[in-house]
């Protein structure tokens, strides 16, 4: 991996400040249109405090971007090849699951990210980062339990989920062994 986790979470930082300030935005209208306290995004933005996934998620969604697009900007450069070894790693520093941008930054509108959840994981996300977009999850391996509001999606290593309208979800590992699995988010605004 290229990708040291310090550098990808100062490279972060550094685009949500980029993204905050091309909006004109203070760090309170951040604060008040994600439901982040702003004492919080000033941590993150000097890269005193390493986000978490949950807080990615209502940042990105209130800039009206995928977090995929988000670390994207943060990380990749242009071209049609990702090699392996180039490609985004993050861990969330809450739950320890482990996100890889696999697609390379392009034109095209769609974003593929694999993650790697530890058993006993429970990940929330808020609706406002599946606006926009429309997404297929594919297990590849282990089980995995996605609640999309108050439907319970129990998956199973093939599966492939296509979620419906933007809701507040969770993915949820029950098992003690990892999962993994594909998100394919095709972006509908360009983003």
């Amino acid at each position: 991996m290229n990708t040291m986790p310090d550098d990808i979470n100062q490279r972060i930082s550094h685009r949500i400040r980029l993204e905050r300030e091309s909006r004109g935005w203070s760090l309170s209208e951040l604060a008040e249109r994600a439901g982040v306290s702003r004492a919080m995004i000033h941590k993150i933005e000097r890269a005193e405090s390493s986000p978490t996934a949950t807080l990615l998620a209502r940042l990105s969604g209130a800039f009206g971007i995928s977090m995929s697009t988000l670390i994207a900007r943060a990380e990749l450069q242009e071209g049609k090849l990702l090699r392996f070894a180039n490609q985004p790693v993050w861990r969330d520093p809450q739950t320890q699951y482990l996100r890889r941008h696999v697609s390379p930054r392009s034109d095209l509108p769609i974003d593929m990210v694999q993650v790697e959840l530890p058993g006993g994981s429970d990940v929330p996300m808020p609706a406002s980062s599946y606006a926009l977009a429309r997404q297929l999850i594919w297990l590849q391996s282990g089980e995995l339990v996605f609640l999309e509001g108050e439907t319970r999606h129990e998956m199973h290593a093939g599966d492939c989920l296509e979620l419906g309208p933007p809701n507040d979800c969770r993915f949820i590992n029950e098992s003690r062994e990892p999962c993994v699995y594909l998100v394919v988010r095709l972006n509908q605004s360009g983003s």
